[in-house]
């Protein structure tokens, strides 16, 4: 058996493994104080955010594990991954109501495990340094930070995507010489099988996309590498079974459970719909001011190392080619295919948002970090990574500062959680509770009264026997055509004005009206 290389299974058979660890804990830690600070003062806001908060309570407080409703009729936006971690995490902390803290702790967890893996790889394939650098990366972007904080399901399908990244490169491993490397023999064949359940999550995560786009960089790179033969020869059947079994697991179960609906939402409006424009259509440059300025200054340096990874050449003739050398220029090839591949998609889409962007961070830091230590090795001397390094913790403090005071400035007085918390004061957990007349996102509202509340049309004057709840300024347009509705509240708080409205007697055990 060949020895292994002086960078082969290094997270593995280090001497220094104590200031491996040490280091990589240092910037975990970092990471999670910054996606945690004053991480539950802020109010569930964002119509984004909320509707997702619907779906757990859905499964945290009511059970509802594999098809959710929000507001008792409209199928989840997204696959369950993100609300069943979410859901894991309170049965096992036994909490029985969802807050906007834990309903955020998920992609906070995800961002802090997506920050270690890629410490991991960057100190396997390039070391300490390059690890130290990668990590210091991905807590000096503001878009990860951010959307750590955020709950949704981006950070999830980032994660997922990265660790299918990087264990496809940990089982292929660089391209074989004439004696096979340690790396290949012994320890990189596992690894297809976390590449195949990392597939699957992502799946799980987002839908097809999350298995599509990183597949699709991975085929592009073993055809340009010449290494397609070797991959198919490689690969596992029972791996390509577990990937399939697992991405399409809860698609089946709505097939066979005929909750057709959700498979409408998830693959017709929410897939095929959003890419050709059924949600909207943006300009294909959108990216453009995204892709630079998303997490300045460092983002302004991704595409500069995007190029030069796919300029990255094997080693002259008169080099020794081993996988320590190989592997880096290799690794980033794969990553810049994968960068491309990403902002292709999405330009060409019809309907775009910046957190699409959002699964390049953890392949991208990894690339900058090997830009940074090509550029000292290049110029001598240190400077390069110090430089970047200082850059890195600039944009830490600045993160740590900015991004919870942005938040607040963001939500200000637009929360409803005052105003639903005083109609719970008024209507009973049994009598029947409607919407009216609002003419946007409603899940914010839903979220903090924490139960169904249908959204009625028609005439205001034909509602049925309950409460309504009104906008202050259709009341004041409607309140001819319903004399008979006695408003029974008038919540004025911050932007939001809300009028509860009663029609009849109400008690907690009247039977609920479903429609009009």
């Amino acid at each position: 058996m060949a020895e292994p290389s002086d960078k082969s299974s290094r997270v593995f058979n280090s001497p220094d493994t104590l200031l491996v660890f040490a280091a990589i804990v240092a910037i975990a830690f970092l990471t999670l104080a910054l996606t945690t600070w004053r991480l539950g003062v802020r109010d569930v806001c964002s119509g984004n955010e909320a509707v997702e908060g619907v779906f757990v309570q859905q499964m945290v407080e009511h059970g509802k594990l594999l098809f959710p409703l929000e507001n008792g009729r409209v199928p989840m936006y997204k696959p369950p991954l993100f609300h069943w971690t979410a859901t894991a995490i309170d049965l096992a902390t036994d909490t029985k109501t969802v807050t906007p803290f834990n309903l955020r702790l998920p992609s906070v967890l995800y961002a802090v495990a997506g920050a270690i893996l890629t410490m991991l790889f960057a100190y396997d394939i390039m070391g300490l340094e390059a690890a130290v650098l990668a990590g210091l990366t991905l807590a000096g972007a503001f878009q990860y930070i951010t959307l750590g904080r955020f709950g949704r399901v981006d950070m999830t399908l980032a994660f997922y995507e990265a660790l299918a990244l990087f264990s496809f490169f940990w089982w292929l491993g660089p391209k074989p010489t004439e004696t096979p490397s340690f790396a290949q023999e012994t320890v990189s064949e596992p690894m297809q099988y976390v590449f195949a359940i990392a597939l699957g999550f992502a799946v799980l995560a987002k839908g097809p996309v999350g298995a599509l786009l990183p597949l699709a960089a991975m085929g592009i790179f073993v055809i340009v590498e010449g290494r397609l033969r070797e991959s198919f020869h490689r690969i596992s059947i029972l791996a390509v079974v577990v990937a399939i079994l697992l991405g399409s697991s809860w698609y089946v179960a709505c097939w066979v459970g005929q909750q057709y609906g959700f498979l409408t939402r998830q693959i017709g409006s929410e897939n095929v719909g959003r890419f050709f424009g059924a949600l909207g259509t943006m300009s294909p440059l959108y990216y453009v001011m995204p892709l630079l300025l998303n997490s300045g200054p460092l983002s302004l340096l991704v595409p500069i190392a995007v190029v030069l990874a796919l300029r990255s050449r094997p080693a002259r003739a008169e080099e020794v080619r081993t996988p320590a050398v190989a592997a880096p220029r290799e690794a980033v090839r794969l990553f810049a295919i994968f960068w491309i591949v990403t902002v292709v998609f999405f330009s060409i889409a019809a309907y775009k948002r910046r957190a699409y962007l959002l699964p390049l961070w953890p392949p991208s830091a990894v690339m900058l970090a090997w830009m940074i230590t090509v550029a000292s090795e290049k110029f001598g001397g240190r400077s390069p990574k110090g430089a970047y390094a200082a850059l890195c913790v600039a944009m830490i403090i600045v993160n740590f500062i900015i991004i919870p005071r942005r938040e607040a400035r963001e939500c200000g007085g637009d929360s409803f959680r005052p105003a639903a918390n005083e109609i719970a004061k008024v209507v009973a957990g049994g009598e029947p509770l409607y919407l009216y007349g609002f003419n946007e996102e409603v899940a914010p509202l839903l979220f903090y009264l924490d139960r169904d509340a249908p959204e009625l049309d028609g005439k205001l004057g034909d509602a049925p026997p309950g409460y309504i709840i009104v906008p202050a300024a259709v009341w004041a347009k409607k309140r001819g055509e319903a004399l008979d509705l006695q408003p029974v509240l008038e919540s004025h708080r911050g932007n939001r004005h809300l009028i509860l409205l009663r029609r009849g007697k109400v008690y907690a055990s009247a039977r609920r009206t479903a429609s009009w």
